[in-house]
């Protein structure tokens, strides 16, 4: 994903930010100006933004998705989420809170996570990490797995989802981050970005019954813009149905 993107922005167009818009259009003309906090006194304090689209990064803590996903269709009976609808559904929450743009479209999204090898895994586990596979390929989300370490615990994919985002903020390739996780210690990262004028929601499942519990760091959601809890969605009249389309009942097969 993020060898498409290209590199920072040089020093001179770093200065011209300084001395205000024309010498931005002059030295760098594809720099969006709401990027940048210094830039915001221009238009009478208004953020100058480009109206036409909303471009929004998804980023997914893979264990953390993964641990709400079965929990919902094996607890909850809800069935299988599909990464379409989902993103459908972050799409609209989006629009609702970004209102000032005429489109808003997820233009690119990753997913990161720890993997076993083939001498560590399970047959059935090394099926479902295949059909996992083909579901985030459909649809159009970049797998970034990372080697699990000696104690068969999930290491560095904090930092590598981390070092994703903050270069796609940085240059300048997204409006907001959607980040599908509760660690705290993304915390760095969302501040980061809110300097870049990237503005982030925290998207994630909230839930507790006798063995199962997730939620998100308090520390987390109180330092980003925007809270999206997914199992609230259901009773907001404007994402109801999004929600509901989410889910598909799968037959046959162990998941």
């Amino acid at each position: 994903m993020l060898a498409e993107f290209g590199g920072l922005y040089d020093d001179t167009a770093v200065e011209a930010l300084k001395r205000g818009p024309a010498e931005v259009r002059e030295h760098s003309p594809s720099i969006r100006y709401e990027q940048y906090p210094a830039n915001r006194l221009a238009m009478g304090g208004h953020t100058m933004r480009n109206e036409a689209i909303c471009r929004i990064g998804v980023f997914y803590d893979g264990s953390y998705f993964q641990y709400a996903q079965k929990y919902l269709y094996h607890k909850r009976d809800l069935g299988w989420i599909q990464f379409r609808p989902l993103h459908e559904l972050i799409q609209e929450y989006v629009r609702s809170r970004e209102p000032t743009y005429m489109t808003h479209r997820i233009v690119c999204a990753a997913w990161f996570q720890g993997l076993f090898s083939s001498r560590q895994g399970e047959e059935r586990h090394l099926r479902n990490d295949r059909n996992l596979h083909h579901d985030l390929m459909h649809a159009g989300i970049e797998i970034k797995y990372l080697p699990m370490a000696q104690n068969n615990r999930e290491k560095g994919v904090d930092v590598a989802l981390a070092v994703d985002a903050l270069q796609v903020g940085l240059n300048g390739h997204m409006d907001v981050a959607v980040l599908v996780s509760g660690d705290g210690d993304l915390v760095p990262l969302v501040r980061a970005l809110m300097q870049r004028g990237v503005r982030v929601v925290v998207a994630y499942f909230e839930y507790e019954d006798e063995r199962d519990k997730a939620f998100a760091n308090d520390r987390l959601l109180s330092c980003s813009n925007y809270q999206l809890n997914l199992l609230q969605c259901e009773t907001v009249k404007q994402l109801g149905t999004l929600f509901r389309a989410m889910f598909f009942k799968k037959t046959g097969g162990t998941q």
